[in-house]
């Protein structure tokens, strides 16, 4: 295994119902600036928030996912997604969802930390 470290950047994603009311909470109270948005046009269903130096997703579902914690996500930045992917899976980690690109341009897979929580190992495509 290589000691090169995978992740270039980090940063939590809040899963909501409401994504308004989140907005509102994390963008008009704490005051966090919306950086990125999907779909660019119409209602969207996932915002990128500029708090400070730090970043915070919050991302629409409907329906709760069935992983045991699906509050709470972590998103990771990769040089490669697909070797990130394969790096994890021989260390023993769980992989739900294998890479594929997404339609905003970057490849994602899902992993498991070792409490079931979502982790999100992205490249830039």
């Amino acid at each position: 295994m290589s000691d090169a470290p995978l992740a270039e950047e980090l940063f939590p994603i809040l899963t909501t119902g409401d994504l308004a009311a989140a907005l509102r909470f994390y963008g008009e109270l704490l005051g966090g600036t919306v950086s990125y948005r999907f779909p660019e046009e119409g209602e969207p269903v996932y915002v990128t928030l500029r708090l400070g130096a730090a970043q915070l997703g919050l991302g629409r579902q409907d329906e709760p996912g069935r992983l045991e914690n699906d509050r709470v996500t972590l998103w990771v930045y990769v040089a490669d997604c697909a070797a990130a992917v394969r790096r994890l899976r021989a260390a023993g980690v769980r992989v739900v969802a294998e890479p594929a690109a997404q339609p905003w341009g970057e490849r994602m897979a899902v992993v498991l930390d070792p409490d079931g929580n979502r982790v999100l190992v992205a490249d830039r495509g």
